[in-house]
């Protein structure tokens, strides 16, 4: 819950500026206007924003899209448990008491809160219940013309990913901003690495490393009272039906990083393994708790992505970049950003909180009426994640377009209480099949 420090204050202040320069189609101080692009928003408009998903992450979010800009309110939250979003709404409160006005008819509860959240009146949401649901949340706030940001990942399945593109497609076409939860791709040092990586400081990339090598994954105790149903809801993480597994909902940052230094190109083919090593009681749902996925690209380039949660072992997060004239590393463990070879650099500058950033940018964007949108970037990145599952699960090599193809859909099209599959199976590679 820390505030923006002056550097992203003074980033967030000329964006402003630049704004009121822009030649836009006037200024309103109307409701209409805070969902229309190409026309700048009096400041005296109050934004109002809406909160799907009230655990940590959410909560943040909330907490960033407060600091963003002046004239803004959280105005409705929605959750499936009232629990948590008391405890969100609670925290909010402490950071932000002049800017939370969310009455009790407008938290709102169960699997259909997000569409009574969408319908209640705000301007901007912030979609980051777990991944399963993100599909149609993320169609839902297009339909409704809502500007929004988008936590990662997008989808656990292709089906899901499909819809994801479908609605980014309409957002684009609407001019919506979505501003996606990959959160490094607003890191002031990563953004400088990485354009140089692109503008060729490594020259041909032949081969790019990532990882992350994490430890074990936040896991709550089955309490009194608890159904199976709640149980796996509170423990989402662990279910590849809710979150894609943890290549798909966490270790997909180093996917992107790789993405990133591609030019977002999309891999041709991935071949890969994995498995429970640490994590092999049955509480602990049916995911894996490791991975090792070769990508290959268009050109021949190798990815190499390891990732694993595993408690007391190396950890690491980066990615290493080998080009035909150096190589480059971003790593996050030692808050590298170093390019090595014809054109030596490294970062010395000031770092950004790049979740303030988001939030930053989204907000004063909204107010010049200015379009952003990461969603095609948000939605490949994701489905390499799946791709990378789809192989280790299998131990087959899965195309792109097997993987865009799959017919596999882990959640039920429609989610509630009766309808949350209840019993899994640990994939095995070489008898899981392809779907």
């Amino acid at each position: 819950m820390e505030t923006p420090n002056r550097r992203d204050f003074i980033k967030l202040t000329s964006l402003a500026v630049a704004g009121s320069m822009l030649p836009l189609g006037g200024c309103s101080t109307s409701r209409e206007a805070a969902l229309a692009t190409g026309v700048a928003i009096d400041p005296s408009y109050k934004l109002k924003v809406g909160l799907i998903g009230c655990g940590g992450r959410g909560t943040g979010a909330a907490n960033q899209a407060l600091y963003a800009d002046e004239n803004v309110e959280l105005f409705a939250m929605s959750d499936i448990f009232a629990d948590q979003l008391e405890s969100s709404l609670e925290t909010l409160k402490m950071v932000h008491p002049e800017k939370i006005n969310v009455p009790e008819e407008r938290r709102f509860i169960g699997f259909d809160s997000y569409q009574k959240l969408i319908d209640s009146g705000v301007d901007v949401v912030l979609l980051a219940a777990p991944p399963v649901f993100r599909p149609a949340h993320l169609e839902a706030a297009v339909n409704a013309d809502l500007h929004i940001f988008c936590e990662k990942p997008v989808a656990v399945d292709a089906p899901g990913y499909h819809r994801i593109i479908d609605a980014v497609d309409i957002a684009e076409q609407k001019k919506l901003s979505i501003v996606s939860g990959f959160c490094w791709r607003y890191h002031e040092p990563k953004r400088e690495f990485y354009n140089r990586i692109l503008d060729g400081a490594v020259g041909d990339i032949r081969a790019i490393y990532n990882t992350y090598n994490t430890g074990s994954a936040i896991f709550r105790d089955r309490q009194p009272g608890w159904s199976e149903t709640e149980f796996q809801l509170r423990n989402w993480m662990y279910y590849t039906w809710i979150a894609g597994d943890h290549i798909v909902e966490q270790a997909v940052h180093s996917i992107d990083f790789m993405a990133w230094a591609m030019g977002d190109q999309v891999p041709v083919n991935a071949v890969g393994t994995g498995g429970r090593q640490v994590r092999t009681d049955e509480k602990y749902g049916h995911i894996y708790d490791h991975f090792a996925i070769t990508y290959e690209y268009e050109n021949g380039t190798k990815g190499f992505h390891m990732s694993r949660q595993q408690a007391n072992c190396q950890n690491s997060y980066k990615a290493e970049i080998y080009g035909t004239d150096g190589i480059g590393r971003a790593d996050v463990s030692r808050n590298i950003h170093r390019i090595e070879g014809r054109r030596n650099w490294e970062f010395d500058g000031e770092a950004n909180n790049m979740y303030q950033t988001q939030h930053d940018e989204l907000f004063a964007a909204i107010r010049k009426g200015v379009h952003l949108n990461d969603g095609y970037y948000m939605a490949n990145s994701t489905m390499a994640g799946i791709m990378g599952r789809m192989a280790a699960y299998t131990g087959q090599r899965i195309t792109w377009e097997q993987a865009l193809n799959s017919q596999q859909i882990l959640g039920p099209n429609s989610i509630d209480w009766d309808t949350i599959p209840l019993e899994h199976e640990v994939a095995m590679p070489g008898i899981t099949p392809f779907v």
